[in-house]
C-alpha cells in the first residue's frame, strides 16, 4: 500500500473513531477538581489515621469520580465495573483497628479483568464470550490484596485476551467495553493489554490498579500513560485465577502514579502458592516488603546497560533517552553501550511456546469454571466469536487458531522451542551480557509516544525494550521519562532473575531526580 492509501485509510479510521466515541472537549479544570488527585498511598493512610477521611469517603469520591470521567465525560471507558460490594468493603475496612491494619488498608485498587474474583463481579477478559462468567474462587492476587487491607474497586477494560487473540489489534480494544482512551489526547492508544489499569491510575480513578503481562503489557500502557509499572520476575508473584497466555511468561504486577506506591503494592502481592507451580522458586528471594530499597541515592555506583537497539528510529525518544542517560550519569551511575542482548532467533521461540501453553492454559482456565460454564474449551470459543456480532468485527482470532492446532505441552516441537527460548533469553542473553559487563541491570526507552487509535490497521508500535526482561522472565520497571508535546513516554530498568531489589534503587533514584510525571488533561485532539 503506497503513502498516499496508507494516508487516506488512517484518516479515515481516525474519523470513525471520532465519530463513534463522540470526542468532545471536555473542561480541564473540573474533570481535575478533585480531592484525591494525584494521593499517594502514605497520604492517603495518613488521612485515615488522623480523621481526615474514612475509607467510605474514598471509595465514594473514587466511585463517583469514574461516572463523571470514565462512563461519562471523556468517556475513557477503562473500567467495566465498580464492585458492587465496595462500600460495604469501605465499611468494614473503616471498623478495623489501627493495630490490625494492613500495607494497603483502604486503598482502592481496579483489577484487570482477567484476573479473577469470587463476588458479583464477572471475570471476562474482555469477551463478551465470558459475559457473566462466574469464577468459583479468588484468584491468588485477589486474595493477597484482600489480606493487605486494599479494596477492590472493580474490574479495568483490556486489550481482549490480553491482545492475543488475532492480527492487526487495537490495543485497548474489548468486546465487552470498547476502546479504552488515552487520558492525555483521548484519540491515542492507552498501549498494551492492561490499556484500562494505566488509564484508570493515570486519570486519578484509583490509586492502584494490577496489571498483566506477557510481553510489554504492563510496561506499554504504563510509558504510554505516564505512570509507573513493575513487571516482576516470573514466580514471585501467583498466577493462579489468572485467564493465562503463557505459563512461561505471565506475570501479575503493580501499576501506581509513582515508584513508591508500586512498591509498596509489590510486598503484599507476593505468596508461594501450590496452585503455580512457578513461585516455589521464590523461596528465600520474595520479601514483603521493598520498601528499603527506596533509596534517593539508588543510582549511585550502579553500572547500567544502555540497551541501544531501537535508538535511532524516532528521533523524539531518542532526544529524551539522551537526557535520561545524562541524568543516570549524574546520579553516579555508569553507563555502558549494549547493541544486542538476546540470540536473533528468540523471538521465534517465544512465539511458539506462546501458542502451546496458550491452548493448555486457556483449556484449563475454562475447566476451573465449572460443569455450567459457558465456553468448555478453545474450540468453543473460536466457534463463538465466529457467531458474535461484534467479536471480529475489526480484527480476526488468527492466534486463537493457531493456538488450537498445536500439539500438547510433551510434545517435542514445544520442549525444543522452550529450552531454545531459554537459552536465547537467559544463558545466552540477559545473564551472560551482565556477567561480561558485570551489570546491575539495563536501561531503555519503554516505548514512543502513543499512536492514533487506528481500528482499520491496528497498532502502530515505534520504539519498544520489553522483549528482553519479557522472554527470560525477568523484572522491568517502567518510570515516566519526559514528554512529547504532553504524551508521556517512560524509562525501562530490567534485569536478571529476582534482581527487583536492585531496579528499584534504580528506579526510584532517577525518579526523584527526574519528577517526570505529568497529570493528564483530557486533550480531544493533538492540536489544541
Amino acid at each position: 500500500m503506497n503513502l498516499i492509501k496508507k494516508t487516506k485509510w488512517a484518516a479515515l479510521s481516525l474519523l470513525l473513531f471520532a465519530c463513534q466515541n463522540q470526542v468532545e472537549s471536555p473542561k480541564t479544570e473540573d474533570l481535575n477538581n478533585f480531592q484525591f488527585l494525584e494521593i499517594t498511598i502514605p497520604e492517603l493512610q495518613e488521612g485515615y489515621k488522623n480523621g481526615g477521611w474514612t475509607i467510605r469517603d474514598v471509595i465514594a469520591a473514587y466511585s463517583n469520580r469514574i461516572d463523571a470521567i470514565d462512563h461519562s465525560g471523556p468517556q475513557l471507558h477503562s473500567v467495566i465495573v465498580v464492585n458492587p460490594d465496595a462500600l460495604a468493603i469501605a465499611d468494614s475496612l473503616d471498623r478495623v483497628a489501627p493495630e490490625q491494619r494492613g500495607p494497603l488498608h483502604g486503598v482502592p485498587v481496579l483489577l484487570k479483568d482477567n484476573i479473577d474474583t469470587k463476588d458479583q463481579m464477572a471475570t471476562t477478559a474482555g469477551s463478551r464470550a465470558l459475559a457473566g462468567s462466574m469464577p468459583l474462587q479468588d484468584s491468588e492476587v485477589a486474595a493477597q490484596l484482600r489480606a493487605a487491607g486494599a479494596v477492590i474497586l472493580g474490574k479495568a477494560n483490556l486489550s481482549e485476551w490480553a491482545n492475543f487473540r488475532g492480527q492487526m489489534s487495537s490495543s485497548g480494544w474489548s468486546g465487552i467495553n470498547g476502546q479504552t482512551k488515552n487520558p492525555y489526547v483521548l484519540a491515542r492508544t492507552p498501549c498494551g493489554s492492561s490499556a484500562g489499569s494505566g488509564v484508570s491510575v493515570s486519570a486519578n480513578l484509583t490509586l492502584l490498579a494490577i496489571g498483566t503481562e506477557t510481553n510489554g503489557s504492563i510496561v506499554c500502557p504504563s510509558t504510554a500513560n505516564g505512570i509507573v509499572g513493575i513487571k516482576p520476575t516470573v514466580g514471585l508473584i501467583s498466577r493462579a485465577g489468572i485467564i493465562p497466555i503463557s505459563y512461561t511468561q505471565d506475570t501479575a504486577g503493580p501499576m501506581a502514579r509513582t515508584v513508591a506506591d508500586a512498591v509498596i503494592a509489590l510486598g503484599p502481592l507476593t505468596s508461594q502458592d501450590p496452585r503455580d507451580g512457578k513461585t516455589a522458586a521464590n523461596r528465600g528471594k520474595a520479601l514483603k516488603d521493598y520498601t528499603p530499597y527506596l533509596k534517593k541515592d539508588g543510582l549511585k555506583g550502579k553500572r547500567i546497560g544502555w540497551f541501544k537497539a531501537a535508538f535511532g528510529t524516532h528521533a523524539t525518544t531518542d532526544s529524551l533517552t539522551l537526557k535520561a542517560i545524562a541524568v543516570l550519569k549524574a546520579q553516579g551511575a555508569t553507563i555502558i553501550e549494549i547493541d544486542q542482548i538476546n540470540e536473533r532467533s528468540t523471538g521465534a521461540h517465544s512465539f511458539q511456546v506462546m501458542l502451546t501453553e496458550y491452548k493448555a492454559g486457556l483449556n484449563d482456565y475454562f475447566a476451573s469454571l465449572g460443569p455450567d460454564a459457558k465456553i468448555k474449551n478453545l474450540e468453543d470459543l473460536i466457534a463463538f466469536n465466529k457467531q458474535d456480532s461484534v467479536e471480529l468485527k475489526y480484527y480476526n482470532q488468527a492466534y486463537l487458531e493457531m493456538a488450537l492446532e498445536k500439539a500438547g505441552l510433551d510434545s517435542k516441537e514445544y520442549l525444543d522451542h522452550l529450552e531454545a527460548l531459554r537459552k536465547g533469553s537467559r544463558d545466552n542473553g540477559i545473564d551472560k551480557v551482565i556477567a561480561a559487563h558485570q551489570l546491575d541491570g539495563f536501561v531503555a526507552p519503554t516505548g514512543s509516544p502513543a499512536w492514533s487509535i487506528d481500528w482499520l490497521n491496528g497498532d502502530n508500535y515505534h520504539v519498544s525494550s520489553s522483549s528482553p526482561a519479557a522472554w527470560a522472565g525477568y523484572p522491568n520497571i517502567t518510570v515516566p521519562m519526559g514528554d512529547v508535546h504532553g504524551l508521556p513516554v517512560g524509562l525501562s530498568f530490567f534485569g536478571t532473575a529476582w534482581s527487583e531489589p536492585s531496579l528499584i534503587e534504580m528506579a526510584y533514584g532517577f525518579e526523584q531526580a527526574t519528577k517526570a510525571r505529568i497529570v493528564p488533561t483530557f486533550r480531544a485532539w493533538d492540536a489544541e
